[in-house]
């Protein structure tokens, strides 16, 4: 009876062969990366004041996120999105931003590829004296499979390092979303400027065009002895004034050209430029009306914070905290030890001519183990390194939690109060221009001096100068809101 309870020696080297290579599996799914949390977002919880939340929580399940429309609904206008899409085709900032994820994308297969062995063709040939009398000459050849040394992730170093990769990845392809971003809200900032500049352009010559008419007319004046210099010089000076304002706008409109070009990649044909101002305008409030141009559309906002989390540059930081995470994991797996496998399987003969007609079957298998007994510390600086990046990747995420709250809080602030800005600047131009045609008719009936019909010739200027400035800024400030909460992105796949 205790013989038939005994276990036969050969049947127990099958038995502890399955329980080694089962242990090294369970070790193998053994990671020593900290479990990721998302830190909580460094700023209030509100984008803007104490605003009713019902009623932005009911905007926002009406309407689609800002990040989530697209930029050719936001900006109509034709000759912008031909720029925008020549832009997104041709800019050597985004091209070296997707070339950027291609070498990462490549650095992570590389990485990946070390969770499996690498298998290998090998052939080689030895000849050399025996070690035995009479010491001739042998030749020995093998040829076949080969296994160089795969590391047994036991402790999740190799995964880690994945991990990290794939993360810098998904980084990449955020920073990606960012460049697109900025540049689609660039090309249309610097398309409205120039828009704005052309108004200025054609206000100035406008202007200079009227007071060199004017100061022909002093200058007879002058000369019939009629009027004194006193009078002549300050309408020469509104004239000099008008020319160099004049040379200010031609400046602006040939760098917005250029800036234009620059961001497009090449040469901008004219039929994609802003239209051209009307000339033929010469009433000034017409003027003033003729100079607003359509308005963008208001972009649903809520007020809760997670908005940010739809920015690419918060979720680059978070990809990059990622990473620095996952190296924690592999930066402790470096303190156990490592065992690597080595293997082969072939043929073999005494001649290279013989190796596939007479070799025979051969094979190879080994296995090391590499523990660190004595490093100085190098491991331990390791870990402690890997976790201070830990910490300096966290500080970075949350400073651009921080940065985007601000970005996305000034931009609104900007939308509001240049929407009002630009409708008071309106209304002091259309005064200035009543004020005017007031001033020449008291000055033609002799009432009013030169004096006051130059003070308000210079005053309408102004004005009219600071309305399409103002305008200009309510456009910028509406891009702005779009841009900073992650709106303007659309996948070329």
């Amino acid at each position: 009876m205790a013989e038939t309870m005994k276990t036969p020696r050969p049947m127990l080297r099958p038995a502890m062969t399955a329980v080694t290579l089962a242990a090294l599996l369970m070790l193998q799914a053994c990671s020593l990366t900290p479990t990721y949390q998302r830190p909580e977002l460094a700023v209030p919880q509100a984008l803007a004041g104490a605003e009713a939340a019902s009623a932005a929580s009911a905007s926002a399940a009406s309407t689609p996120a800002v990040a989530e429309l697209p930029w050719r609904n936001y900006f109509p206008d034709a000759r912008l999105q031909s720029l925008v899409c020549e832009a997104l085709a041709n800019n050597r900032d985004l091209r070296v931003a997707i070339l950027n994820i291609e070498q990462l994308r490549a650095v992570y297969q590389i990485q990946r590829a070390d969770l499996f062995p690498t298998v290998n063709a090998s052939l080689s040939g030895t000849r050399q004296p025996s070690t035995v009398s009479p010491y001739r000459l042998g030749t020995t050849a093998t040829g076949g499979l080969a296994i160089p040394a795969f590391e047994l992730d036991i402790f999740g170093r190799v995964q880690a390092l994945s991990d990290a990769a794939a993360a810098q990845v998904l980084a990449s392809e955020e920073a990606r979303r960012s460049v697109h971003i900025s540049l689609v809200a660039s090309v249309a900032t610097t398309y409205y400027t120039l828009w704005a500049d052309r108004w200025q352009l054609a206000l100035a010559e406008q202007t200079l065009a009227t007071r060199l008419d004017s100061f022909k007319l002093q200058q007879l004046k002058f000369d019939n002895g009629v009027l004194n210099e006193l009078d002549l010089r300050s309408a020469q000076s509104t004239v000099e004034a008008a020319r160099v304002a004049r040379a200010q706008a031609q400046r602006a409109v040939a760098q917005d050209v250029q800036a234009l070009a620059l961001l497009v990649g090449k040469p901008v044909p004219a039929e994609w430029l802003p239209p051209q101002a009307d000339l033929a305008l010469k009433d000034p409030a017409q003027f003033v009306q003729a100079s607003l141009w359509p308005g963008l559309s208001e972009l649903p906002v809520g007020l809760s914070s997670d908005v940010l989390l739809q920015r690419p540059d918060v979720a680059q930081a978070e990809q990059l905290l990622v990473s620095a995470n996952a190296n924690i994991g592999a930066a402790r797996a470096a303190r156990f030890p490592r065992i690597a496998l080595t293997g082969s399987a072939g043929v073999a003969s005494n001649s290279l001519s013989g190796l596939f007609d007479d070799g025979r079957f051969a094979w190879s298998f080994g296995g090391s183990l590499l523990a660190p007994i004595f490093d100085a510390g190098r491991t331990a600086a390791g870990v402690d390194s890997a976790v201070v990046k830990r910490d300096i990747a966290i500080a970075q995420y949350d400073k651009a939690v921080q940065s985007a709250f601000r970005e996305v809080a000034d931009a609104l602030v900007a939308r509001r109060t240049y929407a009002d800005q630009a409708e008071a600047q309106l209304a002091q131009a259309q005064a200035e221009a009543a004020r005017l045609k007031l001033s020449t008719l008291r000055y033609d009936n002799g009432v009013a001096s030169q004096l006051d019909l130059l003070d308000a010739q210079r005053a309408l200027f102004t004005a009219q100068q600071a309305h399409i400035t103002a305008q200009l800024s309510r456009q910028l400030a509406h891009i702005g809101v779009y841009k900073a909460l992650g709106g303007g992105w659309v996948d070329p796949r």
